[in-house]
């Protein structure tokens, strides 16, 4: 199975987006103050003001929205919908600063609103970042969903800053030899949920326990995307005596969101960790390409740090105080923006 099987051509997203790009680009010299550093295909926009660099980003939760309503508990997707924004606002060198929710729903539903909030609440506190603001709206027309009742859908924007335009992170600093840092994932996060509910739910039922799982699939698919805002943004305080030449956030596209941060060089995953718990069990269930399992989750590696290797221990210390699991996954070698992994001694170029 893959996700084009499931409507989702990735290759034909790949060129709307391009247009879009192009269309997008043409506004980029409108602003009467400041002007545009980068405004596609990053992980952030970003407007030079200055006296400071201001960062926006915006982004959803996606189909995992599906698994809150079926499972009745929707206190964790807000959180999920923070980890999306801020997770990816810090990989251009930003610090989350405020943020906005846009919540839809079916019908006025005060319980859900307040569990909602409950999540995007716990996911700012996780991320120190203030929730300025926000939009309900009740679409009766427009949402829809496993449970009329509950049907909603979650988006937000994050708003961030770096104090001076040296602190930006773009990935041009990536060379040969530098080493990549993976940092564990807390499971599925916040993609791959089209494929993932095809395979996993047409076979087992959300309280089953599944082979290669060690609680229901309910809870392994309601997981909270894990926040790296922390120890990022300490690491990036140390640029003093840690350099860091990329930093990437594995979300929809896996590990080929690598190749957007430097043209320039091969990203080679050796070393990446085995395939296990919720990714194995879609993977067999589903017979899903080793390839295609790449190119749509994150295998269990949520965030990435590209950066030579007389930084790795600096790094990885920092990473283990807030407990969170680093590993080295791979080099960076010569290439042209390709992204190669290498699984059971094949190779597969992303």
């Amino acid at each position: 199975m893959t996700y084009a099987d499931l409507g989702i051509d990735l290759k034909m997203i790949s060129k709307a987006q391009k247009k879009i790009g192009a269309l997008i680009s043409s506004t980029h010299l409108l602003p009467i103050t400041g002007r545009v550093i980068s405004g596609y295909g990053g992980y952030a926009g970003l407007i030079d003001l200055g006296n400071t660099v201001l960062a926006l980003h915006a982004d959803g939760v996606g189909s995992k929205i599906i698994v809150a309503q079926m499972m009745k508990r929707f206190d964790t997707i807000g959180l999920d919908c923070i980890a999306m924004n801020v997770n990816d606002i810090i990989c251009v060198g930003a610090r989350p600063v405020a943020f906005v929710d846009y919540i839809a729903l079916r019908f006025a539903n005060k319980t859900l609103l307040q569990q909602i909030l409950k999540g995007l609440v716990k996911g700012a506190k996780e991320s120190n970042v203030p929730i300025v603001g926000g939009e309900t709206a009740i679409l009766p027309d427009v949402i829809s969903g496993f449970d009329d009742k509950s049907a909603f859908d979650l988006a937000g924007m994050v708003l961030g800053n770096v104090a001076k335009k040296s602190d930006i992170v773009l990935g041009k600093g990536i060379t040969e030899g530098d080493v990549i840092l993976g940092v564990e994932s807390s499971g599925l996060h916040s993609n791959g949920y089209t494929l993932a509910r095809k395979v996993l739910l047409s076979k087992y039922s959300l309280d089953e326990i599944p082979e290669h799982l060690n609680r229901t699939v309910g809870e392994e698919l309601l997981t909270p995307t894990r926040i790296y805002v922390k120890p990022i943004i300490e690491i990036l305080r140390c640029r003093n005596t840690i350099q860091i030449h990329g930093l990437a956030h594995i979300t929809g596209g896996s590990f080929t969101k690598l190749a957007r941060l430097n043209k320039g060089v091969r990203f080679m995953l050796n070393s990446l960790p085995s395939v296990q718990g919720i990714f194995k069990q879609i993977q067999v269930d589903g017979r899903v390409d080793i390839k295609e399992m790449y190119r749509t989750f994150n295998m269990g590696i949520g965030f990435c740090v590209i950066l030579p290797k007389n930084s790795v221990d600096n790094v990885s210390s920092i990473f283990e105080k807030y407990r969170m699991r680093c590993m080295q996954i791979g080099t960076v070698d010569n290439g042209r923006g390709n992204v190669v992994v290498r699984s059971n001694g094949k190779i597969k170029v992303l």
